[in-house]
């Protein structure tokens, strides 16, 4: 994705799979996405459209965020502590990209939405590792990941993240519990987006919800405990939960404007 002027210019790559329909859900008028929101983190949290925001917002502003560089979701004390506990160099290097980051009202507190989105199963990948190319970085982010996990075991046994196995499940729930650790409530989802079937050359589309869950739970075997899904963990007092959600996301012309999910 680039920007020209005016225009926002988009790979063909950008434009299918899970990125399109994040770009769609977000391009949906303020009050239709604070529902679609609340709907997939129910029953722990609530978007408001009148003050909550999220990234991306649609086609015409699809930057994705970046929490410890984004403003609007941590405070820039916190937006510090997150950078300096991932990385040790931070010239040429970056925080964790998001599908979707919104806003939220979690147990009656302020919080934060953050969502990994796919649409195909090869993109849950097992043996995928951190593939810094700084070493100081490399050795930092194994330390956070480690600081995580022990953190994790002592709310909940058999946690297993690491930078060496399926790297990008372990650095999503290192940070929804580092941001915890800050006083900020997390709902973390992992959002399947069903029948994408123009990503069918790269892997195969997911179908069901029923076969979405049993995928990312399998997935996430020996890394995530199953008592941690859908449920809600405390970290020193602040709500952190994780959630398996899917949603067949069409666009739906109605009057040649509106966005809908079927």
């Amino acid at each position: 994705m680039a920007t020209s002027n005016d225009k926002v210019i988009f790979g063909r790559k950008e434009l299918r799979g899970s990125r399109l329909r994040c770009l769609m859900l977000t391009a949906m008028p303020r009050n239709q996405v604070a529902r679609c929101l609340t709907e997939l983190v129910q029953p722990y949290g609530v978007v408001d459209a009148t003050h909550d925001q999220w990234m991306p917002c649609g086609f015409l502003r699809p930057e994705e965020a970046r929490l410890g560089e984004t403003t609007g979701f941590l405070s820039k004390d916190q937006r510090k502590a997150v950078t300096t506990w991932w990385l040790k160099v931070t010239r040429n290097a970056n925080t964790p990209n998001w599908d979707i980051v919104s806003t939220c009202k979690m147990e009656g507190q302020p919080g934060l939405i953050l969502v990994e989105a796919k649409a195909y199963d090869k993109e849950l990948k097992q043996n995928d590792k951190c593939n810094s190319s700084n070493a100081d970085n490399l050795e930092q982010i194994g330390k956070a990941i480690r600081e995580a996990n022990a953190g994790l075991n002592t709310i909940l046994p058999r946690w297993g993240l690491s930078q060496d196995s399926h790297y990008q499940l372990c650095n999503r729930f290192a940070w929804s519990w580092k941001i915890a650790t800050l006083g900020v409530p997390v709902i973390l989802v992992y959002f399947g987006f069903l029948n994408a079937e123009e990503m069918a050359d790269q892997g195969e589309p997911f179908h069901s919800t029923d076969e979405w869950v049993k995928m990312v739970r399998d997935h996430a075997r020996k890394i995530v405990p199953d008592r941690a899904w859908n449920t809600s963990l405390k970290m020193n007092g602040t709500p952190m939960c994780a959630l398996i959600r899917a949603v067949d996301l069409r666009w739906v012309p109605s009057g040649g404007e509106d966005w809908g999910a079927i």
